[in-house]
């Protein structure tokens, strides 16, 4: 129960609905052992028939007093019978509409919470931890999660009531063979614990390999085309089927495993049916217990029988439970190293930007990006970083946006230094196109106006506007449905050029303060290169871009061009400067230029 604790909050903010839920469970399995008594009754009355008593010298040390014949008092004793399981019932019917209820509800608060909390963590976090992992915690653990919640906590309760009402009823009736019916029970609650431990053990084991199996799918849906690419369908069906018969033999071990508690619970309970009908029969000899009690104890052992066998049931849902609530709480306690410490202190418009000694380390790899890096871009300066592949210049364009914190030095906007800002400002000051370019699966306007729109700002473009600075206006117009046309999962409808440049348009919508491209035209061709750059050019002058590239020939026109290799800065200047050095710059220059 240890992992479960977590959950404990959310008990208690339903705790009112629980509490209702407790109390119909209570009165549902005091009518449920009120019934057998009255079958107990009427089995003494039929008894006294037979050997010419009285029926109130069989009611009469009860209490009760019934002047009428044997039938009459059976077909009262059988209406009652059936009134009280009718109210029985209806108690039962109430008490799964609230505690099942509650269990749905904190379900929803559970996925919430979860999700939100995804949403926080950071860029390290999603590296080292795979999308089908993510998914599976926050669905199948959360699923069996629930099972506790609900099913589990309404049984156990359900368990408790009933267990104690019975065997205070089956100890007012005869405390010796009360004791002889319970003999067996500790032995069940030994087998329980034995199983249960397997049990456990084989739901992580279950859950690690569905999320496996869930990242597997995930995985190869994602890169369908690839696969079809190179004609490597078998080999995606065969790894696939190998990874489910796996998930199979490990289900059906811990099927195997719980088969063990129904037989030993009927066994059990067998046991404890002869022990009534032995040990019964000779109290009823000496005139200890009336036939009608032996009738009674009987219908109490059975009544137990499904509470006992649920004992198992119950430990099963809670020891799975346990298991998932463990993954989950691995993912509720990982807490982002990027945070917002100051959510009032909103960045500026505009301002200079300073990389003070900067160094960063990847946490995921422990590779260095970058290593004591001084840079200064001016308000409204057109800068381009260029450097060999793995030279840092994405590691940079990630600092700057705060995916990563620099493990040492600062990052300053304006003097103030970028940690002391609010985080989803500075954010919304940037506007950023990753290398990776991501579309959702929605209208290609909703992809451009994905970003929060403050459209009392003047400065704040339509989506037709933004598309044309970006140079793919004239091709969205071109779709059947324009603008509202559906793009697929991860724009897999649109062509590399048409996603980078609706990633580019998304970026412009909001006029941002900074303009950070990430290698982001690398698959349009040179012209509409140049026509994107162009309106570059003509924006606000208070506006900073900053380009990341590998095609050195279009940057002529650019404040100030940094060459990165191995994490430092080793060639600062404009086109002019750097030509003039026998470098990398004008190594790559020389190969680019058309001859």
């Amino acid at each position: 129960m240890k992992e479960l604790r977590k959950l404990n909050q959310y008990l208690w903010r339903h705790r009112y609905m629980l509490l209702l839920g407790m109390v119909f469970v209570a009165m549902a399995n005091l009518l449920k052992v009120f019934n057998p008594k009255i079958v107990g009754w009427a089995v003494d009355i039929v008894y006294a028939t037979f050997n010419a008593q009285e029926i109130n010298s069989v009611l009469g040390p009860l209490g009760i007093k019934l002047n009428v014949d044997p039938a009459k008092a059976l077909i009262i004793l059988a209406c009652t019978f059936i009134g009280l399981a009718l109210i029985s019932g209806l108690f039962t019917f109430i008490m799964r509409q609230t505690i099942i209820v509650a269990s749905r509800k904190i379900e929803y608060d559970l996925k919430n919470d979860i999700y939100q909390h995804y949403q926080r963590l950071d860029q390290a976090f999603y590296k080292k931890n795979n999308t089908g992992d993510l998914m599976s915690r926050a669905t199948e653990d959360v699923s069996r999660v629930r099972m506790y919640l609900g099913p589990a906590l309404m049984y156990g309760i359900n368990l408790f009531f009933l267990i104690t009402f019975v065997l205070i009823s089956m100890v007012q009736i005869d405390p010796v063979l009360t004791a002889w019916v319970l003999i067996p029970l500790p032995f069940l609650s030994l087998s329980i614990y034995y199983v249960n431990d397997k049990i456990n053990r084989g739901s992580e084991a279950i859950q690690r390999q569905l999320s496996y199996l869930t990242t597997s799918a995930q995985e190869f849906f994602s890169g369908i085309r690839v696969i079809k690419s190179y004609a490597q369908e078998d080999m995606a069906i065969t790894q696939y089927a190998a990874d489910s018969k796996e998930y199979k033999e490990r289900s059906i071990h811990l099927a195997k495993i719980e088969s063990i508690f129904l037989p030993l619970m009927v066994l059990m309970i067998g046991l404890s049916t002869l022990l009534v009908i032995y040990i019964g029969g000779l109290r009823i000899i000496d005139g200890s217990i009336t036939p009608g009690n032996m009738a009674e104890f009987i219908i109490y052992v059975n009544l137990l029988t499904w509470p006992v066998t649920s004992i198992g049931w119950v430990a099963s849902i809670i020891q799975r439970a346990a298991a998932s609530q463990k993954r989950i709480n691995e993912f509720l306690s990982a807490e982002p190293q990027v945070t917002n410490t100051n959510p009032e202190h909103s960045p500026e418009t505009n301002g200079k930007i300073e990389f003070k000694n900067v160094s960063f380390t990847y946490p995921e790899t422990g590779i260095q990006a970058l290593t004591h890096l001084n840079l200064v871009i001016e308000p409204g300066e057109r800068v381009a970083i260029i450097g060999r592949t793995g030279s840092g210049k994405s590691t940079l364009a990630e600092l700057l946006l705060r995916m990563y914190d620099p493990n040492q030095g600062q990052i300053k906007f304006n003097g103030e230094d970028i940690r002391n800002l609010n985080l989803s400002g500075w954010r919304q000051t940037v506007g950023y196109v990753p290398q990776d370019v991501f579309l959702f699966s929605e209208t290609i306007e909703d992809n451009i106006q994905f970003s929060p729109r403050d459209r009392d700002n003047p400065a704040v473009l339509s989506p037709e506007n933004a598309s044309e600075h970006a140079s793919i206006h004239e091709e969205i117009k071109s779709f059947s449905q324009g603008y509202q046309t559906l793009v697929g999962e991860r724009g897999v409808t649109l062509s590399g050029g048409q996603k980078q440049r609706i990633s580019l348009a998304r970026a412009l919508v909001n006029a941002p303060s900074v303009l950070l491209l990430d290698d982001s035209l690398s698959a349009v061709d040179a012209e509409t290169e140049a026509k994107i750059l162009g309106y570059l050019d003509n924006l606000d002058q208070s506006t900073t871009a900053i380009i990341i590239t590998h095609r050195i020939f279009s940057l002529l026109d650019f404040d100030k061009i940094i060459v990165l290799e191995k994490g430092k800065i080793v060639q600062y200047g404009n086109h002019e400067q750097l030509y003039q050095e026998d470098g990398f710059y004008r190594q790559v220059y020389d190969k680019q230029r058309p001859q």
